[in-house]
């Protein structure tokens, strides 16, 4: 199966969601420079997701640009092109929620309907952890893992001889 690093970019810094088999591994945010540390190293993830940015006809400012920038960084460190996917914000919304014009808090929920509640320290739950930047990485995480190819069942020859 394949494991995720999912990242939502910011100027300075990102979230982001290890995801892998359904389920958050792990999940926070950090420095972009750190960011870039995590990515250097790939251990425990073998596929990278990054929410790319859109303009949509809007004017954008200095910090979008230099959003750009760190996802172009975070591609790179990755070098491995193949398994680098950019997932745009409004693709995120229509497969959690099925509305382009879905908000973040509808996300959050999606996401915990689908994966679990936070929880608590004593009682954790399938989000437990997720915090701030780290939601939107899981949701950029759970529709990339959602696109993958799924394995073929296979067949039990003897199952096959009764039909």
């Amino acid at each position: 199966m394949t494991t995720i690093l999912a990242i939502d970019p910011g100027t300075t810094e990102s979230g982001w969601c290890r995801y892998g088999l359904g389920k958050v591994i792990e999940s926070g945010v950090e420095p972009n420079d750190a960011m870039l540390t995590r990515l250097y190293q790939r251990v425990g993830f073998d596929l990278l997701a990054i929410e790319m940015v859109a303009s949509y006809g809007m004017a954008v400012g200095r910090e979008v640009f230099e959003t750009c920038v760190w996802i172009g960084r975070f591609q790179q460190q990755f070098a491995e092109p193949g398994k680098v996917r950019l997932v745009y914000r409004k693709d995120v919304k229509l497969h959690l929620c099925g509305s382009p014009r879905a908000k973040d808090s509808n996300i959050r929920q999606a996401l915990i309907d689908r994966l679990g509640a936070p929880g608590t320290k004593r009682a954790p739950g399938g989000t437990y952890g997720v915090k701030s930047h780290a939601w939107p990485a899981l949701a950029v995480a759970v529709t990339v893992s959602d696109s993958l190819p799924r394995p073929a069942a296979v067949l039990n020859p003897e199952l096959l001889e009764a039909f």
